[in-house]
């Protein structure tokens, strides 16, 4: 629900929340204090899907044919899509119902109003619904789904409640002939008396004039000149102008005696906000004016260098908004087109990310067009080269190109060969040591000692290797197969806000498919590789946002 920081909640910026009063599925109702302190109702609906938005496009269409008194407004905007009830003045439905004797223009008033509800897929029951002049009226109607099942069983209830009791007929409206004193007038009275009754109880009986689509005053005239007495009502209808007749009761070609009253339905939908447009592109404005039930007027384009609005987006609209005006009113836009004789520039933008570097190029003016990729050892993603050069004047609007780094990869030139085997091993035969002759004559005391002869497992095994040691060759690796692939992906409707890109994951790495692109310009698109891709090994399709992966697409 949208509102404001601080001890005041409010909707819409101008209805301050008293209390929370129910909640129903994704709808709120609050009562609410709008302007100079009136109270109102505010039945706010959490649109998060294209299933809430249709639904609540039925609950208005619905809500606006039936013209229920209570509603004072209903908003349909990106972001705010509620409607606004005020209190109504009556008897309880529920109260009438339990009176024993029921005036006879009521019953039929109750019941017309209980078809008029289903024909638009509502029980009598979703409607608060109170009895004032013997007419019912709407005070509030609740946003639900009904099957014809449903309201039918739920409407069984009002229509027995409606024939039990005493229905009192309606009354014709009298008329008093006033005789002109005197005698010498008393004999004409008599006659005028006679002649006046004779007409009221057997008035002329012709068929009535159909004044459905004309202009109130022209069908008021048209039917009092054929002797009826006229009474308006107010209602609601997208396919008529405004102050034009949407139907009449009785309805054209019925026989009806003279001087009976005939009720007219005047289209007199209540008057809606003017949303803002400003600073939206044509596109978008006219869609946010057909949610609000307005039409895009003329159109008027002038030179944006001034506001500094980019070219094909609105400087200024009229009626102003925010402005109280009738549903399928025009409202006018003036559209900028495009920032002129303005130059700019950009900095150095080598060694920055991508996205760093975007940034300063649209915080210029300026628009990243391409996106090149160049082998490097400096870190991935980074810019290495960029088109215009550094500090160099240039037009607002022009475009960029950007040259980035990707990974190195330098496939060998040939396979390696098999590795070569090393020699058997085959331990040397030990041979026993040759035994020194005994000598008879001892050696002096202070002779040195003989170094003792090796034992055999002091002699080496080996002999040491006086040559170069050979390196053993690697094995050889399998080669991996190669193939073609396309991408091929339908963006959602409601994707996030952010930029996306789209790389291509193989053995050799990743390979940027889809330069990064913001969300508006892809939600609902379909994205495509313009020739298709050579890979090797198993390959995978990776869409990132804002650098963080988002999806994958198996190719």
């Amino acid at each position: 629900m949208t509102g404001q920081a601080g001890p005041h909640k409010l909707i819409d910026g101008k209805y301050e929340i008293v209390r929370e009063i129910a909640r129903e599925g994704h709808v709120t109702l609050s009562e609410v204090r709008a302007g100079e302190g009136v109270t109102r109702r505010v039945a706010w609906f959490d649109v998060t899907t294209p299933a809430d938005r249709q639904a609540f496009h039925a609950y208005r269409t619905a809500v606006r044919a039936l013209a229920p008194a209570g509603l004072t407004d209903v908003v349909a905007r990106p972001g705010a899509y509620y409607a606004v009830w005020q209190p109504v003045a009556g008897t309880p439905l529920e109260e009438f119902l339990a009176q024993p004797v029921k005036s006879e223009e009521t019953v039929e008033a109750v019941r017309n109003l209980v078809a008029r509800l289903a024909a638009h897929n509502f029980a009598v029951t979703d409607a608060d619904i109170v009895v004032e002049d013997h007419q019912p009226r709407v005070a509030y109607l609740r946003p639900v789904t009904r099957t014809p099942e449903d309201i039918a069983l739920l409407n069984e209830a009002t229509l027995a409640a409606l024939s039990g009791g005493r229905v009192r007929p309606r009354r014709q409206p009298g008329a008093w002939l006033s005789f002109v004193p005197g005698l010498l007038f008393l004999g004409g009275a008599i006659y005028l008396g006679s002649q006046a009754a004779q007409i009221y109880l057997n008035p002329p009986v012709q068929e009535v004039v159909s004044v459905t689509g004309k202009e109130a005053k022209e069908a008021t005239q048209q039917l009092i000149r054929a002797g009826y007495r006229v009474q308006y009502t107010e209602g609601q209808a997208g396919s008529l102008p405004i102050g034009s007749i949407i139907r009449q009761d009785p309805a054209g070609g019925t026989s009806l005696p003279v001087g009976r009253l005939i009720t007219l339905t005047v289209n007199n939908p209540p008057s809606i906000q003017v949303p803002r447009v400003e600073e939206m592109t044509l596109a978008q404005a006219k869609a946010a004016l057909k949610d609000g039930a307005l039409t895009l007027g003329k159109v008027l384009k002038v030179d944006g260098t001034l506001t500094n609005t980019p070219v094909g987006h609105v400087i200024a609209q009229l009626p102003q908004p925010g402005v109280q005006t009738q549903p399928g009113q025009s409202v006018q836009v003036i559209v900028s087109t495009g920032v002129q004789g303005k130059d700019t520039w950009i900095p150095n933008l080598t060694g920055m990310t991508y996205e760093q570097a975007r940034d300063h190029v649209r915080a210029a003016g300026l628009v990243v067009t391409n996106v090149r990729e160049k082998p490097s050892d400096d870190p991935e993603n980074s810019v290495l080269e960029q088109t215009p050069a550094p500090y160099v004047r240039v037009a607002v609007g022009s475009p960029v190109t950007l040259t980035v780094a990707t990974a190195r990869y330098s496939p060998p030139t040939q396979p390696a060969g098999s590795l070569p085997l090393p020699p058997v091993y085959v331990p040397p035969t030990p041979t026993a040591p040759e035994q020194a002759p005994q000598d008879p004559t001892p050696a002096p005391p202070d002779a040195p000692d003989t170094a003792p002869e090796p034992t055999p497992q002091e002699i080496p095994a080996t002999p040491p290797v006086t040559g170069p040691v050979p390196v053993p060759e690697p094995a050889p690796s399998a080669e991996l197969p190669t193939s073609t692939v396309s991408f091929n992906y339908l963006f959602p409707e409601d994707l996030p806000d952010g930029t996306y890109t789209v790389v291509v994951r193989d053995a050799d790495g990743e390979r940027v498919v889809l330069a990064p692109t913001e969300a508006t310009q892809l939600r609902g698109a379909t994205a495509t590789s313009d020739n298709a891709l050579t890979v090797r090994g198993t390959a995978v399709f990776v869409i990132r946002r804002d650098g963080a992966e988002y999806a994958t697409v198996n190719p």
